[in-house]
């Protein structure tokens, strides 16, 4: 028998949760950019430990929600963290507490979950705004401080991490095996995502064009896969890319292609690295408006799962 727990990694967009589940899986299985709302599926990472195995459920970032599918990732934020053995808040505690890190402390106050972590991260930064966090956490919990809550109830575990390093997310894993229990493994020991290969694919070739285009348009961006063929020693996938606005199509493509060239290049070279085969993609974009509201689009790119 080994220790054996799910895990909601949750927080507010930005805060460094697809960071840290790479850094306690060892690989990466989340895709990582300094744009908010990077992430936008639950994403399965498997902690493999000689203590047991952990499986980190990487949920969209909480924000404030515009449109349908940003309505929708907030949705599925919130609803990872239930069925879960361990609720883990990431804060990125370089910034003073927002009101989305606040709104995580009130519901963990009032749904008092048994195992809770709550990270404080980029503990390397300067500023550090530890004591404005347990200040915060003290008030949404009616000033219940350190120790044993109302009815018994365990208080928060606070750990700090810098998962941007090697090791820097050592405590986080002491702490969530702390609270594992005794059971047998959920996946083989092998495995460090269940996440399926379409949207894996998708999620790596969104990473690339956010390292592009930056702020230009991260949140207007569809990516949806729509053929996987394996030939063996090799795989093809074709792949459609979503715009709002004609205007927006040149964006995406660059000049003379240079954008969608680099961005399946760089997309190639990390999808090989990650499924250990070369995999070719042919990328094309297509303007379709209000795509984001579109329901039947959106259950393609694997955001209504169970929730609508």
């Amino acid at each position: 028998m080994a220790l054996v727990a799910t895990v909601a990694v949750v927080g507010r967009t930005n805060a460094g949760k697809s960071t840290l589940v790479n850094a306690l899986v060892g690989e990466k299985v989340s895709i990582v950019s300094p744009v908010e709302q990077t992430t936008r599926n639950t994403i399965r990472g498997i902690v493999a430990d000689p203590r047991g195995q952990l499986v980190l459920l990487d949920t969209p970032g909480l924000h404030k929600a515009v449109g349908t599918l940003g309505t929708l990732l907030n949705r599925m934020a919130r609803r990872s963290a239930a069925g879960t053995d361990i609720t883990c808040v990431v804060f990125d505690a370089a910034q003073e507490p927002q009101l989305e890190d606040i709104g995580w402390m009130q519901r963990v106050a009032k749904e008092k979950p048994e195992k809770v972590v709550f990270v404080l991260n980029k503990a390397d930064k300067s500023p550090f705004f530890e004591k404005m966090f347990r200040d915060a956490w003290n008030e949404a919990s009616g000033g219940e401080g350190e120790g044993k809550g109302e009815g018994g109830k365990k208080e928060p575990v606070w750990v700090k991490a810098i998962s941007t390093t090697e090791g820097g997310a050592k405590d986080v894993l002491d702490a969530l095996f702390g609270f594992a229990e005794e059971g047998e493994l959920l996946f083989d020991e092998d495995i460090v995502t269940d996440y399926p290969r379409k949207l894996a694919i998708a999620d790596v070739i969104r990473e690339k064009y956010l390292a592009h285009l930056h702020q230009e348009l991260p949140h207007e961006l569809g990516i949806i896969v729509k053929r996987v063929i394996d030939e063996g020693s090799r795989w093809k996938s074709e792949v459609e890319v979503l715009v709002n606005r004609p205007s927006q199509k040149p964006i995406v493509i660059g000049r003379a292609a240079s954008t969608i060239k680099a961005v399946r290049k760089a997309a190639e070279r990390e999808l090989k690295e990650v499924f250990g085969v070369p995999v070719s993609l042919e990328l094309w974009v297509n303007v379709e408006p209000n795509w984001m509201k579109n329901q039947k689009l959106l259950a393609e790119m694997g955001y209504l799962g169970g929730l609508v």
